[in-house]
């Protein structure tokens, strides 16, 4: 069987790092990505899971810290063949009263930050004839589900999906590219409140990021089920 190995974006709390408990479960290598790598290291020996992780600096707001990341890895022969793209905030306002600033920082993370980890590492992919992206969305992000929630968030949600479009159209059929909702999840974004927990948030995400070679792409998916975009 061939080794596998996984870079998740915001992969230090929550969703992100159940994806990369559960990726090393499966018995994939994990690239933790995280803005802070002391918050990255405590994750990964959060998850005992030292030996199968290792953890990267990777500020999404730098447009160049995507690229200066795929160098350091490529110095050091890792192959990155998963990427799971998982950073985002969600500033809170509506069309109208949401900060400029928030407006660029939403932006920077949840959609440009995406798209040049997807320049960076799908070229690999597609030249080893294998890869896998997987972009976190939300239902939020839908027009079928009326782009509910803050607007700076729905709308880089919305953007992230016509991105995962466009790739899908783009790349080579052995690198496959889908988008999913994890639902509302128990994390800092999601509240307490919630009524899923990371793990479960995160299932999707796994299955899609280990996805055989007659899986779908192009996609949008919830608990393994194709919704509307």
């Amino acid at each position: 069987m061939t080794q596998h190995t996984a870079l998740v974006t915001g992969g230090n709390r929550g969703i992100g790092q159940a994806i990369c408990k559960g990726l090393v479960d499966t018995g994939v290598s994990v690239v933790l990505a995280a803005r802070d790598p002391e918050a990255g290291q405590a994750a990964a020996r959060e998850m005992n899971a030292d030996h199968a992780i290792r953890v990267e600096a990777l500020d999404l707001t730098d447009p160049g810290s995507a690229a200066d990341c795929a160098a350091r890895l490529e110095r050091a022969g890792i192959l990155v063949d998963i990427l799971v793209n998982n950073a985002a905030i969600l500033p809170d306002g509506d069309a109208l009263s949401v900060p400029e600033t928030d407006i660029e920082a939403a932006w920077s993370t949840n959609v440009r930050g995406a798209w040049q980890m997807v320049r960076s590492f799908t070229p690999g992919m597609a030249a080893r004839g294998w890869g896998r992206i997987v972009n976190l969305s939300s239902g939020w992000g839908s027009f079928a589900e009326g782009l509910g929630g803050p607007a700076a968030y729905s709308v880089t949600k919305a953007a992230l999906n016509a991105l995962t479009v466009s790739l899908a159209r783009t790349l080579p059929a052995t690198v496959k590219v889908n988008a999913m909702c994890p639902g509302w999840v128990r994390t800092r974004m999601g509240g307490a409140t919630a009524t899923r927990s990371p793990e479960e948030g995160a299932d999707t995400a796994i299955w899609l990021a280990t996805l055989p070679d007659d899986g779908p792409t192009g996609g949008f998916f919830r608990s393994h089920r194709r919704i509307d975009w």
